[in-house]
């Protein structure tokens, strides 16, 4: 028999049983559909994540405070108040950091914004006329606060275009008040848009930004007055970053009363650190979602099987009848592994359709990025023909080795 009898004929077994190859085919087509999605939702995510940390630059350090010990109990990173706004002037001081380049104290909450009778909760920076250096912003309108509004605390916010539209509505929101934390601020300027800052849903065009004394006098409550929450700078080059980083750990050593690096109270990461860490998360994740969304083909394949042995049962005298005209075991064995592999194969094809259309209308619902590559889609593919093949073995073997004789002899 040629292959092409054989595919014609395993065609034919399948069509005279549509709804049980239909059947049998789900396990395989849920299973292909979930592990694109999964594996795209990943994808995606890590897309967007590294995108928005490489927006950032790369020559970014940000230095977050160590942990605080109270009552014998350890904090996290971060609980510690050893970084203040000393801290981040002694690092702009060029004298001592020359390869640093902005900086900017940062420290912030969320609060409600309100204008009139219109309200808004976002979140509420404190920090410094280098943060729109620091982040790679532009102004949209206005300006930014100045050295001056730092120094004598001035009650001035810049409003990021989300939040001043939605306080705002379409009228220009420069030189208007608002209320934040039922304090009166008024408003100089709006930032440029720049997007999400990843697969958090978060968005950078949602916050108020207002000097740093303003935000300890007036907004303060979570790191007390001198105590910041971070601070970001940038090396003057990406030459520098490695300079600008041993210059900034030496200096805060020094300002922090440390004597070792071991005993430092503070920690400084770069963007790569950051984007390695971002990327390993969202690959272990990946990995997870994956291998879970990979049991149902797990279930699928056995479910090719159990169909493929049924067929087998039901076929017992159309096997011995091929033999005793002269069908070798090897052609029997053929005959039931491509039934077996049209099954896994359609189901395959089928998923993947399925994983294609969920990757284009799903992103509109989740506000998440899918993203499908070709490998991952011809693997998929491939996957699911293997299965079939791979879950069709033992059925076709048993049909092989059926003895002509007891299978015509079969009622």
């Amino acid at each position: 028999m040629s292959w092409l009898e054989t595919l014609r004929t395993g065609a034919e077994a399948i069509a005279s049983h549509r709804l049980r190859s239909a059947l049998t085919m789900l396990g395989i087509l849920i299973g292909i559909a979930a592990v694109i999605l999964t594996v795209g939702l990943g994808e995606g995510a890590s897309s967007s994540v590294n995108s928005a940390i490489s927006a950032l630059g790369s020559n970014l350090l940000t230095v977050t405070p160590g942990s605080s010990t109270s009552g014998g109990v350890r904090g996290g990173l971060g609980s510690s108040t050893a970084l203040t706004v000393a801290d981040a002037d002694a690092l702009a001081n060029k004298r001592d950091c020359p390869d640093v380049g902005a900086v900017a104290p940062i420290s912030q909450r969320s609060a409600v914004l309100i204008n009139g009778s219109t309200n808004w909760t976002t979140t509420v920076v404190g920090s410094s006329p280098g943060w729109m250096a620091v982040r790679g912003r532009q102004l949209a309108e206005g300006s930014f606060f100045t050295s001056t509004d730092v120094r004598q605390a001035n009650p001035v916010a810049v409003l990021a275009p989300t939040t001043a539209s939605e306080l705002y509505g379409f009228a220009d929101p420069v030189g208007r008040p608002v209320v934040i934390g039922g304090q009166s601020f008024t408003v100089v300027g709006v930032l440029s848009p720049v997007g999400s800052s990843g697969s958090s849903g978060t968005t950078q065009d949602d916050q108020a930004i207002v000097p740093i004394s303003t935000y300890q006098q007036r907004l303060t409550g979570i790191f007390g007055r001198n105590s910041v929450s971070s601070i970001q700078l940038t090396a003057t080059s990406k030459d520098t970053l490695s300079a600008a980083y041993q210059e900034a750990d030496d200096l805060l050593l020094n300002e922090t009363g440390a004597t070792t690096p071991a005993g430092a109270n503070f920690t400084i990461t770069t963007q790569d650190q950051i984007l390695s860490t971002a990327t390993s998360v969202d690959h272990t994740l990946t990995i997870l979602l994956g291998g879970i969304a990979a049991i149902s083909l797990l279930v699928g394949g056995i479910g090719v099987m159990n169909i493929m042995l049924v067929s087998v049962t039901e076929r017992v005298r159309e096997i011995g009848l091929r033999k005793a005209l002269g069908a070798t075991p090897a052609v029997i064995r053929r005959q039931f592994l491509v039934e077996a592999a049209v099954l896994g194969l359609t189901g395959g094809v089928v998923g993947l359709l399925l994983g294609l259309a969920g990757a284009t209308g799903l992103p509109h619902v989740i506000s998440n990025p899918i993203v499908i590559s070709a490998p991952a889609a011809v693997a998929a593919v491939a996957v699911s023909l293997g299965i079939g093949l791979g879950f069709g073995v033992y059925p076709a073997s048993r049909a092989a080795r059926l003895a002509p004789i007891d299978a015509l002899r079969n009622e």
